[in-house]
């Protein structure tokens, strides 16, 4: 019986101190949010659409930017990808598939001082090229693979 009260009471507590924040402006529940959806990029239809969303247009192809995909993907809903860029200030990191309905299939921004380091599980209709495209210094750079997927991860 103590035991519920007391949880009850830290619970209570919690939530006034909480509430107490936000309505003093201190906790700003849209400063939590992700930075601003890029939906022109990500609803692109293709790749060069896509690329251009990004404003990734023209990449150089980079031997420092580090693409691991496996050659075969026996199961398309979740191909692992992996990235690393070894490229000075890299600011952000996007991936895309070539063949699938929307290429653009993640982006991520990096603050200062932030490891250019992702791994996604990404899921791919048919066999594909990924491609990845890393910024840094506001210059854009790229590396792909092609990905055999012998069973679809959108049905097929």
């Amino acid at each position: 019986m103590d035991n519920i009260r007391r949880t009850l009471l830290k619970g209570a507590g919690s939530t006034g101190a909480l509430a107490a924040a936000m309505a003093a402006g201190v906790l700003k529940p849209g400063q939590a949010l992700a930075t601003e959806w890029n939906k022109a990029a990500f609803e692109s239809k293709d790749l060069a659409s896509a690329m251009k969303g990004v404003g990734a247009a023209t990449a150089a192809d980079s031997k420092d930017l580090v693409l691991k995909a496996p050659e075969i993907a026996e199961n398309g809903a979740v191909v692992p990808i992996d990235v690393t860029s070894n490229i000075s200030n890299t600011t952000s990191i996007s991936i895309f598939v070539d063949k699938n309905p929307q290429p653009l299939s993640a982006h991520f921004d990096f603050a200062n001082g932030g490891v250019p380091e992702v791994s996604v599980r990404l899921k791919m209709g048919q066999t594909s090229m990924v491609k990845i495209v890393a910024k840094a210094d506001g210059k854009f750079y790229s590396a792909q693979r092609e990905v055999k997927v012998t069973a679809g991860g959108c049905g097929g």
